[in-house]
C-alpha cells in the first residue's frame, strides 16, 4: 500500500504541474509525449480524485445554492447570500477544466495504446465533467479543447454554443455506448473502485448518463430528446441503463490511505456545527407538522442525512429546525439557534462513497418524461416510475443508516408510508411535475452540483430568496461568469460566447434553463 500511494501521489504530481485550465493548457502545452504514460496509470486519479472532487463541491457549492444547507457560523462563507466572486468564477473553472484535460489526456494515450476500454471510459468521464462546465457557465470550448500538445493544436480554442457542445457530448456518449458494445477487456479491474472493471456497467453509466443530458435540454424541442429518450428505452439491449441500485455511479472508498474519503479527516465543526446547517427548505420538504406545529412525521431519510441540534438550550424541544439561507447578517444569530446539522458519523467517514449518478434519478428522468409526453404512458405510468424513484432513494440511503450515532432502520413499509404521506403521495398531489421536481431535488442530496442544474431547468422547488441575498440583487445565480483570466487570455472568443448568450453576469441564464427557455423565474 505504502508504494501504491508513492505511485499515486508522484503521478498526481505530475498531472497538476503539467494540466490546469484552459489558459494555463493553451500558454504551456503538456510536452509529455503520448505514450510515455499508461493509459491505465491516469485513470484511478481521474476516477477517485474525480469522486472526491464531486464530494467537495456538492458540500461547497450545491448545497448552498439550492438550500439544502446555509453556512450560518459567520461571515467568512457567504456563498447562500450570492457573494461569489471572480476568484470562486477562476477556481470552478479550473477545477472542470482540468479534469476536462486529464481525461481527453488519458483519451490520446488509450487511443494510442490501443486501450478500448479506457477509449470508452474517457469519453464517459469527459462528457461527466465537461457537461458540468457547460452547465456551470453555458458556452465553452470542446471540439478545440485541451489540444494544445497536438500538432494542430490551438492556444485559443472557439467557444462553442451550449447546443453545440451537447451535439458533441451526445455524439461521445454514442461512439462510447458503441465500445462498450464490443466488451472490451479491462486489464486491471482492481484500479476501478467504482465498477470493477465491468464494461457492462460503464455502458449502463454512459447511456443513463445520455438520459440525464437529454432531460436537461428537453425544453429545447430542436434538440428531438422525446425521440431520443425513446429510442434508449424502445432498444435495451442497444441502449442498457440503470435498472436498480446496483448499478448506482458510486466510487467506493476502502478507507485506507490513498483512498479515503473527501471528509475523512474532517470534523463535525467543519463539516456543519460550526457553519453549514440545514435550512428551513430542507425541513419543510422532509417533515409535516399538525395545526399546533407539533412534527407529526419525518421523511425516514432525514435522520441519516442530518442530525438535530443537540443543545437543548437551543433546541429545547428536541426538533428538527432549518435555518434561513441568505438570511441577514443581522438575523442570523437567531435564525441559526438550533438549527439542525449534516450527518458527520454518516457523511464524513473515512469510507463513504461519492456517487456521479444514480438510478432514483433515471426513474425521475423517465417519470416526468412520461408526465410531459416526451415518451409514451402518460400520467399512469409516470406515477410507476415516480414511485420506482423515491423508493430507490430511500432504498439508497437505508444502506448508510447504520453509521449514525443512533442508528436508523428503514423497512418497507417506512417507504409505503412516505408514498402515502403528505409530502410524497402521488394521489394527493395538485402538481405532479412539481411533485417530481421536489422529491428528485431530494433525491439529488449528496451528487454533485445536479440540484442546482435542476432547479435552473425546472424551478423546482420552489425557493425563497432570503432578505440577505444582496450580492446578485436577490437573484438566485443563473450561471457562473468567464473569469478575467479567461477573458484576457481567449478574449476573442469569449466576447463571441458573451455577444451570444448575453452580459458575463451570474444574472444570464444558460441556454436550456427554464428562465431562457420562458422567462420563467
Amino acid at each position: 500500500m505504502h508504494k501504491i500511494k508513492i505511485i499515486i501521489i508522484g503521478f498526481l504530481t505530475v498531472m497538476i504541474s503539467c494540466t490546469t485550465d484552459f489558459e494555463e493548457t493553451n500558454t504551456n502545452p503538456n510536452t509529455t509525449n503520448v505514450g510515455q504514460i499508461k493509459a491505465s496509470g491516469m485513470f484511478e486519479p481521474l476516477l477517485y480524485n474525480g469522486g472526491n472532487f464531486w464530494l467537495n463541491y456538492t458540500w461547497y457549492w450545491n448545497n448552498e445554492l439550492v438550500q439544502f444547507t446555509a453556512f450560518t457560523g459567520g461571515t467568512t462563507r457567504q456563498e447562500h447570500r450570492y457573494f461569489i466572486s471572480d476568484a470562486n468564477w477562476q477556481s470552478v473553472w479550473n477545477a472542470y477544466s482540468r479534469y476536462g484535460n486529464n481525461v481527453t489526456h488519458m483519451y490520446d494515450l488509450s487511443v494510442e495504446q490501443e486501450d478500448r476500454s479506457l477509449e470508452a471510459i474517457a469519453m464517459t468521464l469527459k462528457v461527466l465533467y465537461m457537461s458540468n462546465l457547460t452547465d456551470m457557465f453555458g458556452d465553452i470550448p470542446y471540439s478545440e479543447a485541451f489540444n494544445a500538445r497536438k500538432a494542430n493544436g490551438t492556444t485559443k480554442p472557439k467557444f462553442e454554443s451550449q447546443k453545440e457542445v451537447y451535439e458533441q457530448m451526445f455524439e461521445d456518449l454514442n461512439t462510447a455506448n458503441a465500445i462498450y458494445a464490443t466488451n472490451p477487456v479491462f486489464e486491471k479491474p482492481s484500479l476501478d473502485g467504482m465498477y470493477g472493471g465491468s464494461m457492462d456497467k460503464w455502458r449502463k453509466f454512459n447511456n443513463s448518463l445520455y438520459l440525464r443530458l437529454l432531460m436537461r435540454v428537453s425544453g429545447r424541442p430542436e434538440m428531438n430528446a422525446g425521440t431520443k429518450i425513446s429510442e434508449i428505452l424502445n432498444n435495451p439491449s442497444l441502449y442498457p441503463i440503470f435498472t436498480s441500485n446496483a448499478d448506482n455511479a458510486t466510487v467506493v472508498f476502502s478507507g485506507n490511505d490513498p483512498y479515503r474519503s473527501q471528509f475523512a479527516d474532517t470534523n463535525e465543526g467543519t463539516l456543519t456545527s460550526s457553519g453549514r446547517k440545514l435550512t428551513e427548505q430542507l425541513i419543510k420538504m422532509t417533515v409535516i407538522k399538525d395545526i399546533n406545529d407539533e412534527q407529526t412525521y419525518v421523511d425516514p431519510r432525514l435522520p441519516i442525512i442530518g442530525k438535530k441540534n443537540p443543545s437543548l438550550s437551543t433546541n429545547p424541544n428536541n426538533i428538527w429546525k432549518g435555518t434561513i439561507a441568505g438570511v441577514s447578517e443581522q438575523n442570523q444569530s437567531a435564525a441559526d439557534r438550533g438549527s439542525s446539522w449534516l450527518n458527520t458519523a454518516v457523511l464524513a467517514r473515512v469510507n463513504a462513497p461519492a456517487t456521479f449518478m444514480d438510478y432514483a434519478e433515471v426513474q425521475f428522468i423517465l417519470a416526468e418524461a412520461s408526465l410531459k409526453g416526451l415518451i409514451p404512458g402518460g400520467p399512469t405510468e409516470a406515477k410507476q416510475y415516480y414511485e420506482n424513484a423515491v423508493t430507490a432513494s430511500v432504498q439508497k440511503w437505508a444502506e448508510y443508516g447504520q453509521f449514525s450515532e443512533t442508528p436508523v432502520t428503514i423497512t418497507d413499509s417506512d417507504i409505503t408510508e412516505l408514498l402515502q404521506s403528505d409530502l410524497a403521495s402521488w394521489d394527493k398531489a395538485t402538481n405532479t411535475a412539481e411533485l417530481i421536481g421536489n422529491q428528485k431535488y431530494l433525491a439529488l442530496f449528496w451528487i454533485g452540483m445536479e440540484a442546482y442544474h435542476e432547479y435552473r431547468r425546472t424551478g423546482y422547488p420552489v425557493l425563497t430568496v432570503g432578505d440577505g441575498a444582496i450580492f446578485n440583487d436577490y437573484i438566485l445565480p443563473t450561471r457562473f461568469a468567464y473569469p478575467t483570466t479567461t477573458l484576457a487570455t481567449n478574449s476573442k472568443n469569449a466576447q463571441e460566447a458573451i455577444d451570444r448568450m448575453g452580459p458575463n453576469t451570474m444574472k444570464t441564464p444558460v441556454w436550456w434553463s427554464k428562465q431562457a427557455i420562458s422567462g420563467g423565474n
